[in-house]
């Protein structure tokens, strides 16, 4: 039986129709209603010279449009609809089947990241992989602009990594899934409180800007419950204009944050948010800011590079934060002293292996006792060393998974090693995100601890095999920045 949960764990380039008909904008009507017809097309999609998107012709263009007012040799950029709306090719499927039921369309274009033309998604071929439940799911999970359907989008996450743990789905596919849903609910309050803030005095931006999100989101790789890390990136502006420019950038952060926190993002307990001038700088701000965390050696400059090294944009001019992503890893993989201060850093991470292989528990905290914190003695280091190797090696990915695929492809992993570290990550993962489920429905307290008895002996054995690869993960990389062996 075909799975039902995979439209949220597929992408919109598995479906891909590539019978698409594309013109070029200066195409006559003529000619184009002629290749509509031979190809028997309901639409055509009209491209530039790289076959990037410019405008859409459809047959109700065709009927109501062209042939009621135009002879036949007028261009197909005059008629033409646009802007139009896309969906990414590396989308999920459930993503293009809102949008398509949203809009009320049976079928949409696709395009890759160049914005190139990779075809077109239909709504029929889409609907095929779902099954009702699941289009109820879809119709939560893409909830119109409110706050109040935010809410509701958030509730619903839970029951979707449900269905899908249960339909073995790995946790970081359904970790990615979590992450993109995160990133649509940052985008809908952003637009929200913009368009709020302009119906109420405060105009459009200032200058344009580019909104991030940092740790397990910047990587990918959310749990149920994340709280906040968010910064801001800001297109330069003249010294002058400053108090204007940050007085609307500080109302919009504090109206974000406000809106994540009442949806079920709780506010960051170490600040770290676009309402700390930390976070909200212009690009030139952010390239001295950096620049001085490679200089510094001090315990809080290497804190805050820490927390900085994961971030990916999820509002606004992408290629803001594209360019100081190359400028981070630039400047890290040419500070070997900064490297050093990190790995101190991941050195007092301790992974739950004891003497013989024997899992270690919580034993002072009463209400963890007997349990095994998977984050903080499992997942963090493993991610923290795999994170060190990359700066290093300048690899740009913020993906644990990735990062060791980049760390694979230029041999500083083995085959070996690279695979125990995948299956580590994918296991402990898995064991956290069930217990995180299983927490939830029973109306306990989610959080990072699951007690040993909650796994099978099987999964406990896995476990220890994990935590042995990520101790001597920690190992090779303490060797690697300090030349100890031991």
């Amino acid at each position: 039986m075909m799975s039902q949960t995979r439209i949220f764990s597929e992408l919109v380039r598995d479906h891909l129709r590539d019978d698409c008909l594309m013109v070029r904008s200066k195409t006559p009507l003529a000619e184009l209603l002629s290749k509509m017809t031979l190809a028997k097309a309901t639409s055509a999609m009209v491209v530039d010279g790289d076959e990037r998107l410019l405008g859409l012709i459809t047959e109700q263009d065709v009927t109501r449009r062209i042939a009621l007012r135009c002879e036949g040799n007028e261009l197909v950029d005059s008629v033409m609809t646009t802007p139009v709306r896309t969906i990414g090719a590396t989308d999920y499927l459930y993503s293009a089947i809102a949008r398509m039921r949203r809009f009320g369309w049976r079928h949409m274009p696709v395009v890759e990241e160049t914005g190139r033309v990779a075809g077109a998604i239909d709504l029929c071929d889409a609907l095929a992989a779902a099954g009702e439940d699941m289009l109820r799911r879809v119709d939560t999970i893409a909830h119109e602009h409110s706050k109040d359907g935010l809410r509701e989008v958030k509730s619903a996450q839970v029951a979707l990594a449900a269905d899908l743990i249960a339909d073995s789905v790995p946790a970081p596919e359904i970790q990615s899934l979590l992450t993109r849903i995160n990133g649509d609910i940052h985008r809908r309050i952003l637009d929200l409180e913009i368009t709020d803030m302009k119906r109420t005095g405060w105009g459009d931006p200032p200058v344009a800007f580019c909104a991030i999100v940092m740790g397990s989101g910047g990587r990918g790789e959310n749990f149920l419950y994340p709280d906040q890390d968010n910064g801001f990136i800001l297109d330069d502006y003249p010294d002058d204009r400053h108090g204007q420019v940050d007085a609307f950038f500080v109302e919009l952060a504090t109206r974000m944050t406000r809106d994540l926190d009442d949806i079920g993002f709780p506010y960051c307990k170490g600040y770290v948010m676009a309402t700390n001038p930390l976070w909200r700088k212009s690009r030139t701000q952010w390239r001295d800011q950096i620049g001085r965390w490679g200089r510094k050696r001090s315990t809080i400059a290497i804190q805050l590079a820490d927390i900085f090294f994961d971030f990916r944009p999820v509002y606004g001019k992408a290629a803001m934060a594209g360019e100081l992503r190359q400028r981070v890893t630039g400047m890290a993989r040419s500070s070997p002293a900064l490297l050093t201060e990190l790995n101190r850093e991941t050195e007092r991470m301790d992974v739950a292996l004891g003497w013989f292989g024997r899992l270690v528990t919580e034993k002072e905290n009463v209400a963890f006792k007997g349990k095994i914190n998977l984050k903080h003695m499992g997942t963090l280091p493993l991610v923290s060393a795999i994170r060190l190797l990359c700066l290093q090696a300048g690899i740009a990915e913020t993906s644990t998974l990735e990062r060791i695929a980049g760390l694979h492809e230029r041999a500083v992993l083995n085959n070996n090693e690279a695979d125990y570290l995948r299956g580590a990550f994918v296991h402990v993962t898995g064991l956290l995100l069930r217990q995180q489920i299983a927490d939830f429905t029973a109306g306990r307290e989610v959080n990072n601890y699951v007690h040993p008895d909650a796994m099978s002996k099987r999964e406990r054995d896995i476990l220890i095999g994990s935590f042995k690869a990520i101790s001597d993960l920690k190992d090779r990389v303490r060797a690697r920045f300090t030349g100890e062996i031991f």
